[in-house]
């Protein structure tokens, strides 16, 4: 099996480094997507990073991918506490919604509600809102708990999260 994590690390920690590259090797030969997530368990923050990167570029790629691995996400994965993490996985969950099933979209949302709640990062706050927001439009009771958490976050000091907040609540 490949170690990509030695080829995750270095550089600057806002550079993708090698992760296109990678995720066009995952994309050729998808045996070797069990390599690449098993870096979501390095102890370099930066390869998190990049693998948190890399699973969006794949899932945008090859869903299929992800789908085997979607209760590890939700499991494992949901525990790291890395702000890119965790706005990933509101990413994902989104991207991955019809595909949930009953149970696994009930841990999502129990994810992103805790991480709406809790969380301060502004970008975890702001795919997170996205996320729950477009899942709301269909879950009047995911809209009743959402609308309380947009009022406070409209208020929020950083300019980027209380426009999100005012635009996901809508006009009135």
């Amino acid at each position: 099996m490949i170690n990509f994590e030695d080829r995750l690390k270095g550089g600057h920690p806002n550079s993708l480094g090698n992760t296109v590259e990678i995720v066009e090797e995952v994309l050729e030969a998808p045996t070797q997507f069990g390599a690449l997530f098993q870096c979501y368990f390095s102890d370099d923050e930066i390869v998190r990073l990049r693998v948190s990167n890399a699973m969006k570029r794949i899932c945008r790629a090859k869903k299929s991918l992800l789908l085997p691995y979607l209760d590890r996400f939700l499991d494992e994965i949901s525990r790291i506490e890395q702000a890119s993490t965790q706005w990933t996985l509101a990413q994902l969950f989104l991207a991955l919604e019809n595909e949930m099933t009953a149970d696994q979209k009930s841990r999502a949302l129990d994810i992103m509600k805790r991480n709406l709640a809790q969380h301060e990062d502004w970008i975890v706050l702001n795919q997170t809102m996205e996320t729950l927001a477009r899942w709301a439009k269909k879950d009047s009771a995911l809209a009743i708990w959402l609308q309380p958490h947009l009022e406070r976050l409209s208020q929020d000091k950083r300019k980027s999260v209380a426009r999100k907040a005012v635009k996901l609540m809508g006009p009135g």
